[in-house]
């Protein structure tokens, strides 16, 4: 099984749609896959819409995400988080790290104002 990744800009903002689950066989792929996108002050929104389920080794992805962007002064937004995953990411934690958006849409609209 993998991840699906599409990616597209919209302006200065770059929309990365992930479907399937991030779990410990999809998480490598989907790191090396995500990676190339954090770069120097950029603004990524993650649509997390397609996404079912995520294990620790998901979460361990992200956070390295996470991480470079923090490096590179880079902001990531996650949007589109179905109840389970907003569920584990929050009793992790993880949702303290992340921007969290409704939908790719309405972030879209507030860059633009």
């Amino acid at each position: 099984m993998t991840v699906k990744v599409n990616s597209r800009s919209e302006g200065d903002i770059t929309v990365i749609a992930l479907d399937g689950e991030i779990n410990s066989t999809t998480s490598g792929g989907l790191q090396a896959q995500l990676l190339p996108f954090i770069r120097q002050g950029a603004e990524v929104l993650v649509d997390l819409t397609g996404v079912s389920y995520v294990s620790s080794a998901g979460l361990r992805t992200l956070l390295i995400v996470h991480r470079r962007a923090q490096q590179l002064n880079a902001r990531i937004t996650l949007v589109g988080l179905s109840e389970e995953v907003t569920f584990v990411m929050n009793a992790t934690g993880f949702l303290d790290f992340f921007q969290i958006g409704e939908d790719v849409d309405s972030e879209l609209e507030r860059a633009a104002r």
